[in-house]
């Protein structure tokens, strides 16, 4: 269907990739991964002709309609708009994108023309190629199959006949994406589709793509996603394309074998070069051996060189600020009521988050998980109700669009800068932990790609203690090499997470506690994201049981493959779910324990304002003007501090004790 053959293409000197030649035919699921930065995007718009390359070619075969993702969607919709003065709603645009029109009217006449003349051959031959490409775009049922594609990327009924203009950026990129799946096309091409999904939504454009029945070409950085779809990967990597049959786990596992092999390869040719330049070195002025040395140099000449991918990935080092130890309870909200105009979102509700616990928030888009965390950080405050920071409890917040939030003129030393104490944390230190060196640091966000500016927002959020750590979609525009720097980062981190992703396998990596946020309901599980799954009747990919899984490695070289979800997989949910029984029982019997504790910390603060209070009296001009009055303050100030240090003593006590309850429980 597409034939890509020796493409180059260079930026300021530098090669993205040299002599590229690959194919995409009919059922091919081509995942394309690599680095930030390598090319991946680069190489899409060379197949689809978007950019040039700098030689070579590609060709896509004669009536191959190829369908791409489109980024601009919005001004798209606002050209149209203003061209026909009206404002479409989003199922209009979807169904826009479909020309099933032509093809309806284009029908009329010609069944017209078969009336005058049924006899007519061309007429009849041209009423059924129409036909059936009318049939194919589903002209019969295209509003019913449009609402439902919509509907699956987490459209309810009165969004989608909404007015386009009041969507966000995220929502009209799924209306550009549900235009594209409606059309059908013969290759789709697929740039980080599910940036903007929530899981649910995930789950179903997965299950919609695995069905698919064209070729389909895919950047992502979701490995959950690529394994459930792929069948080809295609790695960019320092100038390097390589090809792979099979899906991305089956990729690692057959990078590694590749690299093995040619080391063994390289050293065995190594031997022999040397074993060759040895004879014609000893044997280079006798006269007698000339023709075999002539012979020996000449192959040595002809000897095609192995070559060893040998590069030193450079990965982020990702390390929280250190934070002082928090309270038992960490952030609590108390009877919250919080409503936007008429929709309400949460009425009476009460949550409770304790040091330690690793929270993702699970839901569809519009439930309330965005809103949640906003007021567990104290961005949002509820209309009624209370939100209660725990003791020495310090927030660290990134928000879903926190990379748009930085500012496109200012560098990224100075972005940096502007969000740590420079007096103790070194910026240019920080950026060089997020793979900023030399002159990248001078460079202004503007020019950054989508993944650099995420390194730069986590960058800036990083530098700051915290021990409380809410996070909004934090992997959306990285590679999957720095993911796998922040589930590590995550998993040793030693407060309290909150966490929404549409990532997968960085729930299943980090979580251990669900909350389940929809009907204005949120509902805590104690156990990590594979119970959760089990309780909720899905799969440990998040779909619905009973989904087919297809096998693990498609289009290779025959054979059967294990799939990695046998016994090995039934034994860790086992014990996973024995984990969070065991948390269960342990948060019973410690209850009275806890309860202790929290009154204790209340307790504490309520101590630690009254001397903040006092001090600042003392510090009031003239505070100390009156002998009587001073003595009074500075008693005052005493049998406050006092009371503080003796609840500070009783706290360390409760946890302490805590500590042991729970050590010896375990």
């Amino acid at each position: 269907m597409i034939t890509v053959g020796s493409v180059t293409k260079s930026f300021g000197g530098r090669t993205l990739f040299a002599d590229v030649s690959m194919r995409i035919d009919a059922g091919t699921r081509t995942a394309i991964v690599g680095p930030n930065g390598a090319g991946k995007t680069t190489l899409m718009k060379i197949i689809t002709g978007v950019e040039p390359a700098d030689s070579g070619e590609v060709a896509v075969q004669r009536g191959v309609e190829v369908g791409v993702l489109e980024q601009d969607v919005a001004d798209w919709a606002n050209a149209q708009a203003e061209a026909e003065g009206k404002n479409p709603t989003p199922i209009d645009l979807v169904v826009s994108g479909v020309p099933v029109k032509e093809l309806e009217g284009r029908l009329t006449e010609l069944g017209m023309a078969m009336a005058e003349d049924p006899e007519n051959e061309a007429i009849l031959e041209e009423f059924g190629r129409v036909q059936t490409r009318f049939e194919h775009l589903g002209g019969y049922d295209l509003d019913a199959r449009a609402r439902r594609i919509m509907a699956g990327l987490g459209f309810d009924e009165r969004t989608m006949d909404e007015p386009l203009r009041t969507l966000s950026g995220g929502w009209m990129m799924r209306v550009a994406l549900a235009r594209l799946l409606l059309r059908n096309p013969d290759v789709l091409m697929l740039d980080e589709p599910t940036n903007h999904l929530d899981l649910e939504s995930v789950g179903w454009l997965q299950q919609f793509l695995a069905a698919y029945d064209g070729a389909i070409v895919l950047i992502s950085h979701d490995r959950d996603f690529i394994n459930a779809i792929a069948n080809q990967i295609v790695e960019v990597a320092d100038g390097r394309v390589t090809s792979y049959a099979g899906d991305y786990e089956y990729f690692i596992t057959s990078r590694a074998e590749r690299q093995e092999q040619l080391l063994a390869q390289a050293k065995n040719q190594a031997k022999k070069v040397a074993e060759v330049e040895a004879f014609v070195e000893r044997f280079r002025y006798k006269a007698s051996k000339a023709k075999q040395v002539q012979s020996r140099v000449k192959m040595l000449e002809k000897m095609e060189t192995v070559e060893v991918d040998d590069r030193k990935t450079r990965a982020m080092k990702l390390t929280f600020g250190e934070a002082p130890r928090a309270g038992r309870t960490v952030v609590e909200l108390r009877n919250a009521r919080k409503a936007y105009g008429d929709n309400v979102v949460y009425t009476g509700l009460d949550l409770a988050l304790e040091r330690g616990m690793k929270v993702a928030l699970v839901g569809p888009n519009g439930a309330g998980k965005s809103t949640l965390l906003k007021m567990l950080v104290g961005a949002l405050e509820p209309d009624e109700g209370e939100r209660v920071l725990g003791h020495n409890v310090q927030v660290a917040y990134y928000a879903q669009h926190q990379v748009d939030a930085l500012h496109m003129e200012k560098t990224a030393l100075q972005e940096v800068a502007a969000a740590v104490d420079t007096s103790k944390v070194n910026p240019r230190s920080v950026l060089g932990s997020f793979l900023f060196s030399g002159e990248d640091v001078d460079k202004k966000v503007a020019v950054l790609s989508g993944g650099e500016r995420a390194r730069i927002a986590l960058a800036r959020l990083i530098a700051q203690p915290a021990n409380l750590l809410c996070m909004d979609e934090p992997t959306n525009h990285l590679d999957i090499a720095s993911r796998d720097v922040i589930e590590d980062a995550l998993i040793a981190y030693p407060g309290t997470v909150v966490l929404i992703t549409h990532d997968r396998h960085l729930i299943r990596s980090v979580v251990d506690v669900v909350i389940a946020v929809g009907d204005g309901t949120a509902n805590m599980h104690l156990g990590d994201y594979a119970s959760y799954a089990e309780k909720m009747g899905l799969d440990y990919l998040g779909r619905p049981l009973g989904a087919d899984d297809g096998p693990r490695m498609r289009g290779g070289a025959g054979g059967s493959s294990d799939n990695g979800r046998g016994d090995g997989r039934a034994d860790k949910k086992a014990d996973k779910r024995a984990e969070a029984e065991k948390r269960n029982r342990l948060h019973n019997r410690t209850k009275d324990l806890r309860q202790k504790l929290s009154k204790a910390e209340k307790a504490l603060m309520k101590a630690e304002d009254e001397v903040a209070t006092i001090q600042r009296e003392m510090a009031e001009p003239g505070a100390f003007d009156d002998p009587g009055a001073a003595k009074q303050l500075t008693k005052r100030h005493d049998v406050a501090k006092s009371r503080a240090a003796d609840l500070s003593r009783e706290w360390e006590q409760l946890v302490e004790d805590l500590e042991q309850a729970e050590a010896a429980a375990g």
